[in-house]
């Protein structure tokens, strides 16, 4: 196998916990990253990958932890609601930190400058042809069409957070299950997995791998859950 090949390999039944603070967040420090202690903590318990934001987190981590890195760059544009690495700029960006994967939003909706995220993955591909590519998408279309064009992995990241579509706080095991069994593509299971059931669970139906984010890596959101236990 080559590099490449390998490190597919080694995210194949495993785990990957996602990193991330934004600036509204208790987490997030203006003066220095606080993420690369939990990647090392993650690291320790067992995780085969990271997930994180930010051009100054990937740097921070790769220092910190030798894991494989899924980078992305949330940014906010005025002309699309798309927000996880939403244009060629942010593409670049990362690619100067050179993160072993890179992921997008891969929904239907339009990106700033009226691109498409079809076009963008073409654009991207055809400027960094070697480098891995996820697509975040929110419906069983939407990776239809990622695996087809060829991207790396298919997640169900944005699954319940596009604009029509109907708020859950489960994981779309449903959406999991139709990648899986209906398309080539390697299923990155991501989204409201809130425990290690609900990620066996996923790894049952066929996922590739599993992104655990909020149930692991924010204190915030793990704390209201129990406290509205106490709230009722």
């Amino acid at each position: 196998m080559n590099d490449k090949e390998t490190l597919i390999e080694s995210l194949r039944g495993k785990l990957i916990v996602s990193c991330q603070a934004l600036p509204e967040e208790p987490l997030y420090d203006p003066e220095r990253s606080i993420m690369p202690f939990m990647a090392k903590a993650a690291a320790q318990g067992g995780a085969s990958g990271i997930r994180c934001n930010s051009v100054r987190d990937v740097k921070e981590i790769q220092k910190a932890v030798s894991l494989p890195l899924i980078a992305i760059i949330k940014r906010n544009y005025d002309d699309s609601p798309i927000y996880i690495t939403p244009t060629m700029k942010e593409i670049d960006e990362l690619m100067a930190c050179s993160p072993d994967i890179i992921a997008f939003d891969f929904t239907n909706r339009v990106h700033p400058g009226g691109i498409s995220s079809e076009e963008l993955y073409r654009q991207a591909r055809k400027k960094y042809p070697d480098q891995l590519f996820m697509a975040d998408t929110s419906c069983f279309d939407e990776a239809k069409k990622a695996a087809e064009i060829g991207f790396d992995f298919v997640g169900t990241t944005m699954s319940g957070y596009v604009e029509g579509q109907t708020p859950s706080d489960q994981p779309d095991f449903d959406l999991i299950s139709r990648i899986c069994h209906e398309t080539n593509a390697r299923c990155i299971a991501e989204g409201k997995i809130h425990t290690p059931e609900q990620a066996a669970e996923a790894l049952h139906l066929g996922a590739f791998c599993v992104v655990v984010g909020g149930a692991i890596t924010r204190p915030l959101e793990i704390t209201r859950r129990f406290s509205a236990v106490f709230n009722k």
